[in-house]
């Protein structure tokens, strides 16, 4: 019997917490409802500030670095003897990649050799004739010299001789004319020998200049010579092959392309940037981007570098932003590959709502600002998104609450 007691008496206290449960919870809900949110359409949020990254989204396309593609030419005519390179073939800097003929290439080459040769024997003997001309020459000067002297004194001595009587006019006269004669002389061979080593020397810059150019002729042979075996000029990939054994090139203007190297270490993105975003791209931000070749995978980089000349696309204005690739992945990209561009703004904090409660109407963009009894439109503006979030520029205040989804507004409670 006080067992059963004891369990009624256990119900009946279990029914009393029970009541004054429910009692609780109608109150919650009348005072809920006595703040007027329970009457609004939908979720309430608030405008508040948030740490903002915005970012610049743009398509662009993977391109090679500067000088990371190269077509690789001819510099002479001739015909193709051997072709060492296939599309997708890796190739190294200097790697022999194709061959002319050279057999007329090589005839001149022999040609300016014989020159060469030719003007080098004439000014060794140039060099070995030249002393013994000017010591010649030197010897008649010598000669002369010792006439002169010879003749002078025998003018003096005739000239004494007549002061004292012991010789005749005639004589001394005779003496006179041998002195002048012999330093005439002694002037032409002076004059003869400055000829000689004058005329020694014009021979030997002659020949010099001769064996110069002719060394000149037999350099510029062996250049064109060179010029018939192609090597790469970069470490990279063969991307195309333009020319075949047996094909006959012509070098003009334009030198024949033979194959197109690329490096793909050095690739990087061009982003086509619109107008009116470009004003927010600095070089160094970060970006980010994607390929359709590799969906799951975001690629780093950061921006190089802003092309100051625009391109118009579809009538719209956008500019190039070339962004070095930084990831540890880059060697998956390859040439032309689509990319998806973010460029990554520096964080700010800015009043921002859900892109969800903003609609257009008018060619405004609107939300719903919500009171406690009733919401009322408010054209805003609005700045960067981020996600799912927009910044608002202007029109509201930081605290206001706003309808979430204003998709059908009401009258009355809703305030419409």
């Amino acid at each position: 019997m006080d067992s059963l007691r004891g369990l009624v008496g256990r119900h009946r206290a279990g029914v009393a917490t029970g009541t004054v449960a429910l009692a609780l919870v109608a109150l919650v809900v009348l005072r809920t409802a006595g703040r007027g949110d329970a009457a609004a359409p939908g979720p309430v949020v608030p405008v508040e500030r948030r740490d903002f990254s915005a970012s610049v989204a743009a398509i662009g396309a993977v391109k090679p670095e500067i000088g990371a593609e190269v077509r690789v030419g001819s510099r002479i005519s001739g015909r193709v003897r051997r072709l060492r390179a296939n599309i997708g073939d890796q190739v190294r800097r200097g790697q022999v990649i194709a061959e002319l003929e050279t057999e007329e290439l090589d005839a001149v080459l022999a040609q300016r050799e014989a020159e060469l040769a030719l003007a080098t024997a004439r000014l060794g003997a140039l060099e070995a004739l030249a002393p013994a001309e000017a010591a010649q020459a030197e010897a008649e000067l010598a000669r002369v010299t010792a006439t002169a002297r010879l003749a002078a004194a025998d003018w003096d001595r005739q000239q004494s001789l007549l002061r004292q009587g012991l010789t005749t006019q005639a004589q001394a006269e005779e003496a006179r004319e041998r002195d002048l004669v012999a330093q005439s002389g002694q002037q032409s061979a002076q004059r003869a020998l400055e000829m000689v080593r004058t005329g020694i020397e014009e021979r030997r810059r002659q020949g010099q200049a001769e064996q110069a150019r002719a060394q000149a002729a037999r350099e510029s042979a062996r250049v064109a010579r060179s010029f018939a075996v192609i090597t790469a000029p970069i470490a990279g990939h063969v991307a195309s092959v333009a020319t075949q054994e047996g094909e006959t090139v012509a070098a003009g203007l334009n030198a024949p392309t033979f194959v197109t190297i690329v490096d793909l270490a050095r690739l990087q993105v061009h982003a086509f940037v619109d107008e009116v975003d470009i004003g927010q791209v600095r070089t160094a931000q970060r970006a980010t981007f994607t390929v359709d070749a590799f969906p799951a995978s975001d690629f780093e980089g950061e921006v190089a570098a802003i092309y100051p000349s625009a391109t118009i696309q579809d009538n719209v204005v956008k500019y190039v932003v070339a962004i070095r690739i930084t990831d540890a992945e880059a060697g998956l990209l390859r040439p032309e590959m689509t990319a998806s561009v973010r460029i990554l703004l520096a964080p700010r904090a800015v009043l921002a709502v859900p892109a969800r409660a903003i609609r257009r109407e008018a060619g405004r963009s609107v939300v719903y600002v919500w009171d406690g009894s009733r919401s009322t439109p408010r054209p805003v503006r609005v700045g960067w998104r981020d996600g799912p979030w927009v910044e608002i520029v202007d029109g509201l205040r930081e605290g206001e609450r706003i309808l979430l989804d204003p998709a059908v507004p009401g009258s009355g409670g809703n305030g419409r």
